[in-house]
């Protein structure tokens, strides 16, 4: 048992996010099978309130790309407050967001909210939440890498995604193998002791 634990953790603190991708295909199937892992995380009162929408599709992906830089270019140059553009430096993201065009697969979460088909959902953000990290590790014990984007509001998803209304996007995930000689930022974790406490 420690053995497994820990050799899991291990594995999972080599995960990283990456914003280059390679446009190489990959089998659909891994992208289907991990997106049935996160389908089994727990939800409030097992109402499973997420939808998980594939785009492979070029002249989607380019107007999900186009979409969501004039969010965001709006939002990097008008909308950020200066501390949160100082808390993000280090990572050097801008308003550009070409790997959601060129990752040969992105994942769009949307929460299911109650509507003419949906039943009332319980605790729906916590519940996608846990989906999205158990997809997030069920990508990265395939091989692949992801990242998670968020551009704000998100609201042009669901045409573009062709989603109802109580559909609500909440998490952008390009996925594909990263790019030949792709570097990420120089980051750390905290260690153990200063997250863990023991009583």
């Amino acid at each position: 048992m420690s053995h497994t634990v820990r050799e899991f953790a291990d594995r999972m603190a080599a995960r990283r996010s990456v914003r280059e991708f390679s446009p190489e295909a990959f089998p659909l199937d891994v992208v289907e099978n991990a997106i049935r892992a996160a389908a089994t995380a727990p939800s409030g009162a097992n109402v499973q309130p997420w939808r998980f929408v594939v785009l492979t599709d070029p002249a989607r992906k380019r107007a999900l790309r186009l979409a969501a830089e004039a969010e965001e270019r709006e939002f990097y140059t008008r909308r950020a407050s200066p501390q949160w553009l100082e808390a993000v430096s280090a990572m050097g993201t801008d308003w550009h967001k070409p790997f959601l065009e060129t990752a040969p697969v992105v994942i769009v979460v949307f929460e299911v909210h109650q509507g003419p088909n949906t039943p009332k959902p319980y605790y729906v953000k916590e519940s996608v939440g846990i989906a999205v990290g158990v997809l997030i590790t069920a990508l990265h014990l395939a091989g692949l890498a992801t990242l998670t984007h968020t551009p704000s509001p998100m609201r042009f998803l669901n045409e573009i995604c062709g989603r109802p209304a109580e559909e609500r996007a909440c998490v952008v995930m390009p996925v594909g193998r990263p790019a030949d000689g792709v570097t990420v930022p120089a980051l750390s974790r905290k260690p153990l002791p200063e997250v863990l406490v023991h009583r």
